[in-house]
């Protein structure tokens, strides 16, 4: 069995089939790994939602903020934008059997000395920490007053972890973390508007670090595998795989076997054009 941790997709579905077959995936025996962002975008992300959860246990994945942006359009709350391709999803007949699954995935996966998230954890949580955290989301998701968590979820205060926070405070705080996150602040503060936040980390804000390189980061004990950042691109170290290499700006749709750290690509030709740095 081998398990393939797979980059942002973002609605590309044809790239995904293109780098399963070079993979010569088999569901019966192999698993993969995607690292949220299965939709937005990209033009097949109806197509990605539907193979992903047909998938069943074959799949492991972790939401990001696309995948959240599309539950917040489906029940009426924040803003859609012109870039957006949700609207096969949102009319689909098949509609609220996929969004319900979608619901139910976690923003953290962790298997032994792996960890999986969509964006990153802050410098404060240990894995042990970070999964009760999810679990919190997870329960607001699929409680039965799941549109008061999506009408409260998104902005970007509190910008700092405090562990008196509680309510839809607490809440905002891990979401932005596990699905928004590239820089942070020497105390650990999330920093999404200064110039530079969405860059490349060598023109990133002033004062600033991307959150994994945040010192006494609490979580550097795991490998973490995450995406989200298309301005940083692939990069593998000890402690880190960070998956997201542009599929859909032209750039390569990016799998690593976790047994062995083998990297598999393909190129992707580009289905969006860029708006800035994703």
């Amino acid at each position: 069995m081998s398990t393939y941790a797979i980059g942002d997709l973002q609605g590309c579905y044809s790239p995904l089939a293109r780098l399963l077959d070079y993979l010569d995936f088999s569901p019966a025996t192999d698993q993969l790994w995607f690292v949220g962002d299965l939709v937005n975008r990209g033009p097949q992300s109806l197509e990605v939602l539907r193979f992903v959860k047909g998938l069943g246990s074959a799949a492991v994945s972790v939401l990001g903020n696309h995948d959240l942006h599309l539950l917040m359009q489906a029940a009426g709350f924040g803003k859609a934008n012109k870039e957006d391709t949700l609207n096969p999803i949102l009319t689909a007949p098949d509609r609220d059997e996929l969004l319900t699954w979608l619901r139910s995935l976690p923003l953290f996966h962790v298997a032994g000395e792996m960890a999986m998230v969509h964006a990153g954890l802050l410098p404060a949580w240990d894995v042990r920490q970070a999964q009760a955290l999810s679990d919190e989301a997870s329960a607001a998701l699929l409680s039965p007053d799941y549109r008061d968590f999506l009408a409260n979820m998104w902005g970007s205060e509190p910008d700092g972890w405090r562990d008196d926070l509680t309510g839809w405070d607490r809440l905002r705080v891990v979401v932005n973390a596990m699905t928004r996150m590239r820089f942070v602040t020497a105390d650990g503060r999330m920093e999404f508007r200064a110039p530079g936040a969405k860059g490349p980390p060598e023109r990133g804000p002033t004062d600033c670090v991307p959150w994994f390189n945040a010192p006494g980061r609490k979580s550097a004990d795991h490998t973490l595998v995450c995406g989200h950042w298309s301005a940083l691109g692939f990069r593998q170290t000890d402690r880190l795989l960070a998956l997201d290499s542009g599929c859909l700006w032209g750039g390569n749709l990016t799998a690593v076997r976790l047994e062995d750290r083998r990297v598999f690509q393909i190129p992707c030709g580009q289905l969006a054009r860029p708006t800035g740095w994703e």
